[in-house]
Order: structure tokens, then sequence, then C-alpha cells
């Protein structure tokens, strides 16, 4: 019979007790070893990236807006008001997605939910396709996109762009689309945001 020896047991003691240490010998490797595995579990999430993936987000366009009635639909002042979605149903959906998107940072108060294609420009305002939670920080955060809006709503309802043209640039890459527009386009911006565009 196996008998193990412990400090303050001599090598006769209780078999069932000698037993009974090995077994918790035998055990207590295994426990540790879970712990390890629990403690090294890969971190579940991505970071919230600058641009949307385009998998979920390709963007999708309003049909009600064409070039021929550019004028009488989003070069209106206050015409996005009129078709953006209501708040409760962005939100739900902001929650949604990040959930969708498996972001690593769920806070919603982190991110606004955006159209990829704008309002401003016939982006179509409940289609998910063309909705996404984007990052309110770092280089390239919401404050970038919104000026990008601004610019290229301009430009669309001056005929410096087509609205095809303008859409599908926008779709395809906004950081391009700003890095091409909104630095010689400043005047286009509000007074207090010409000075932080690049």
């Amino acid at each position: 019979m196996l008998v193990v020896k412990r400090p303050g047991l001599n090598q006769k003691g209780c078999p069932r007790a000698a037993f009974f240490w090995w077994l918790a010998a035998a055990l207590l490797p295994t426990g540790s070893v879970l712990a390890q595995q629990a403690n090294s579990a890969p971190v579940q999430g991505v970071v919230a990236p600058a641009l949307p993936n385009p998998a979920f987000t390709p963007g999708a366009i309003d049909p009600a807006v064409t070039p021929q009635n550019l004028q009488s639909t989003v070069c209106v002042k206050g015409y996005t008001a009129k078709v953006r979605p209501d708040k409760k149903y962005t939100n739900r959906m902001k929650r949604q997605q990040l959930r969708q998107f498996n972001y690593a940072d769920r806070n919603p108060q982190n991110y606004e939910q955006d159209h990829l294609i704008p309002l401003s420009i016939g982006g179509n305002p409940s289609d998910p396709k063309n909705l996404w939670p984007q990052p309110r920080a770092g280089q390239w955060g919401a404050e970038q996109k919104n000026d990008l809006e601004f610019v290229v709503y301009k430009m669309v309802c001056n005929g410096d762009i087509s609205l095809a043209d303008a859409q599908q640039r926008v779709a395809r890459n906004w950081i391009e689309a700003y890095q091409a527009w909104v630095p010689k386009h400043q005047h286009y911006l509000p007074k207090g945001r010409r000075h932080d565009a690049d």
C-alpha cells in the first residue's frame, strides 16, 4: 500500500488518511492548470475600426433621392430632419450591432450611430446596411466623418460632384473621400470647424 509522508504523520499512519493525502495531491495540479487556462483565455471582441466592415455595412441609398430631384429633396434645408429615423430605432440598432460586430468596447456612449452614406446625399435612413456604430474617439472618428458629410453635401448641391459619385466614394472609403475633398473645400465647413480640418 502506498503511504504518503506528511509532516506530523509517521509512515505507519492511517491508510485511509494516506489515500486522501495522495488524492488531494493528485487533484491539485489539475485545478491549477484549469485556473491558468481560465486566466489565459483570449479576450473576446475586436477594436472598433474607423471604417465599417463592408460585409455588414456596404452602404445603401434612398431610392427617393435622384439626380433629378436634388433641389427638392436633400438640398432643401431641414430635409435630413424629416427622414432621420427615431432615436429609439437607432439606439436599439447601435446596441445590437455592437454585439453583432463583436466590438470589445460595447459602451454605446463611445459611438455615434452613423449613416455610412449620409442622409444629406441620399443615404438610406433605416437600412441596417447603411448604419454602423462609429467610434467617437480616434484620428478618424465621428467628428471627421461629420465634416466630410457637410462638405460632400455642399459639393453635391453646388454641382461640384455627381450624386452617384459622391455616394459611391463615401461608401467605398470615407477616409479617402475626406482626404480628397475636405482640405480643398474647407470654405464649405462652418467657420468653427475650418481650422480643424486637415
